[in-house]
């Protein structure tokens, strides 16, 4: 499940990527998530029968924060009878995970469903994730995370930008005439190639970050979601001011009839 090489960051984009229902995860936990210092990953529980053409596996993630604090996540990866490949769905806590067990394959969502694998003394093994998060934190060379701009006609990449966003509430005037004195720029994918479903078809979704240096040395950000949620599966791009909004949009798109 888990590379040992792959970037925490990395991970989280690939396990939110993957999963069907990742943008029911609450934005608050999705932000606090993107900073994550390590993580560790585990298979929880297996559940296979042949006979009946059913397959699923539960995996618990676990993250360790800036704070100190560990979070996990709980991934339901399962197959159905007549299903040629693996779907995956993630959640918050294990009391949404047995709920959505009980959805899926029609079972009582009770603690014997979801019970462990192998012998642990400590809640959930959540003591066993934290020592290893800290060794995998301790034996890592801190990082700095800062901004590389690039010098080259920033303004004109703004401006263009803008012009191809097709949503009604894109940024004004006064955004694009800020943006007119810019002369740096970078460029950062946030939690990209999402699939999920909208309206009942597969669809994808990108987040892309345009940061900007003013001549007075402020800096400014534009949000940029491409995805190809719309009627007839173009791709279509918009731009909001702010990472929630963008992530508020993209939410919504997965939710239209």
């Amino acid at each position: 499940m888990s590379d040992p090489y792959e970037t925490t960051e990395a991970h989280l984009e690939r396990l939110l990527g993957r999963a069907l229902n990742s943008f029911d995860l609450p934005d608050p936990l999705v932000e606090r998530l993107g900073a994550a210092l390590a993580h560790s990953s585990s298979l929880y529980t297996t559940h296979h029968s042949p006979s009946a053409g059913l397959w699923r596996e539960t995996h618990r993630h676990t993250y360790l924060l800036p704070d100190g604090a560990a979070v996990s996540l709980w991934e339901l990866a399962y197959r159905l009878k007549g299903d040629r490949g693996t779907r995956c769905e993630v959640y918050a806590g294990k009391d949404e995970l047995r709920l959505a067990v009980a959805r899926i394959f029609g079972e009582t969502p009770s603690d014997a469903v979801l019970s462990p694998l192998g012998d642990r003394g400590d809640e959930d093994g959540l003591d066993g994730d934290l020592a290893l998060l800290g060794a995998l934190f301790a034996a890592s060379a801190p990082r700095e995370r800062h901004r590389e701009y690039t010098v080259e006609q920033s303004a004109d990449h703004a401006r263009r930008v803008l012009r191809r966003a097709e949503n009604a509430d894109r940024p004004g005037e006064r955004v694009a005439a800020l943006l007119r004195s810019a002369y740096a720029h970078q460029i950062t994918q946030a939690f990209g190639g999402r699939r999920c479903l909208a309206d009942g078809r597969d669809a994808g979704f990108s987040l892309y970050e345009h940061s900007f240096v003013l001549l007075d040395g402020t800096e400014l950000s534009l949000w940029e979601v491409e995805h190809t949620a719309t009627p007839d599966g173009r791709h279509m791009c918009e731009v909001y001011e702010s990472e929630a909004a963008a992530r508020g949009a993209m939410k919504m798109r997965t939710r239209v009839r």
